[in-house]
């Protein structure tokens, strides 16, 4: 029997166990990979999943990339949304160093066509790791080099979203999210996000940018589980807690996985009272793009399915994650 959500809480699926290459990521002409019967397979995937999850995501956070065929993109959206999915964009930027002021205008170029696709789309929440280049060499940045990357990330996101016309459009939050060492250099864990988040706000005179919780980065940060617990108080406190990702720290499989992160984090969220919106995230354990994370750490290539299907794996990821929520609710935590 399928549990209801009780308490007003988003909660959706970031898509990528249906893979980036060959599922996200479109091709050299923007076009998105389609099943045998022509559909985009992003939409058939989410089709799928919507129809064996007992429990169905209100949400979906699609990843966006510069350079996009917009026509393809309306198909993909309006094919979302006739699943009854709010459609969420995160900001895909590559290539780039958006600490580095030489690449300030690359970035900015970036950015820019991926916000107005979302406001044309209506999009209310945008998401974004654009604070660092993924996989990066460089040396992290320490003290006064540290300062200087907070303050170019500021002039370039505010740059973006002056440009964009964010002000007064439908986006109403920029979620910014951090990735775990290795993957990112300097901003590695919930407290150095933050930095960022806090700046840009106090630059801007206003809460817009939000902190994402990445229950699998702040697990593969360093700081313990207290340490971020703790953290993400203090973020709501500000005024400045975003959105939480369920997901499975270093294995990014089945949440089964998560050694407490997920229901340890989820629990502080909803003890600040600003818990909005909840994604359940895999990744496939096999996807070509992420060749470069199973090379950081093999454990991103174990397979969690236990003779499931992905599509499978998040739906139990979505029941697991809707008991949670609505025994926090129980619990009047939510």
């Amino acid at each position: 029997m399928s549990p209801p959500l009780i308490p007003a809480i988003r909660l959706g699926v970031v898509p990528t166990h249906l893979r980036f290459v060959g599922g996200l990521v479109p091709d050299a002409t923007g076009k998105y990979s389609r099943d045998a019967a022509g559909e985009i397979r992003l939409v058939a995937g989410m089709r799928e999943l919507c129809a064996i999850s007992p429990v169905k995501p209100s949400c979906v956070q699609i990843s966006f990339f510069p350079g996009s065929d917009p026509a393809q993109v309306d198909e993909l959206v309006t094919g979302l949304k006739a699943l009854d999915l709010e459609v969420d964009f995160i900001l895909m930027v590559g290539g780039v160093n958006p600490m580095d002021p030489a690449d300030e205008d690359a970035v900015v170029a970036q950015l820019l066509p991926n916000l107005q696709a979302a406001i044309a789309h209506g999009t209310r929440n945008v998401s974004s790791t654009s604070i660092e280049g993924w996989m990066s060499t460089e040396p992290r940045r320490d003290g006064t080099a540290f300062e200087a990357a907070v303050a170019q990330n500021v002039k370039v996101h505010l740059r973006a979203y002056h440009e964009a016309g964010l002000a007064g459009s439908c986006i109403e939050n920029w979620n910014i999210e951090f990735l775990r060492p290795g993957e990112f250099i300097t901003f590695t864990n919930l407290e150095r996000s933050w930095a960022f988040v806090s700046a840009a706000n106090q630059a801007l005179g206003k809460k817009f940018f939000k902190q994402l919780v990445d229950a699998a980065h702040c697990g593969d940060s360093g700081l313990s589980i207290v340490d971020n617990a703790s953290l993400i108080a203090r973020i709501a406190a500000a005024g400045e807690l975003g959105s939480f990702h369920a997901s499975a720290k270093t294995t990014r499989g089945c949440l089964s996985t998560d050694d407490g992160w997920i229901g340890a984090l989820l629990t502080a969220m909803a003890r600040t009272g600003e818990l909005r919106q909840v994604f359940v995230e895999l990744f496939d354990h096999a996807d070509p793009a992420l060749e470069a994370l199973r090379a950081l750490d093999p454990g991103h290539g174990i397979d969690t399915r236990d003779g499931r299907s992905y599509n499978q794996v998040v739906a139990d990821g979505l029941t697991d994650i809707a008991r949670r929520l609505n025994n926090l609710a129980a619990r009047g935590w939510l």
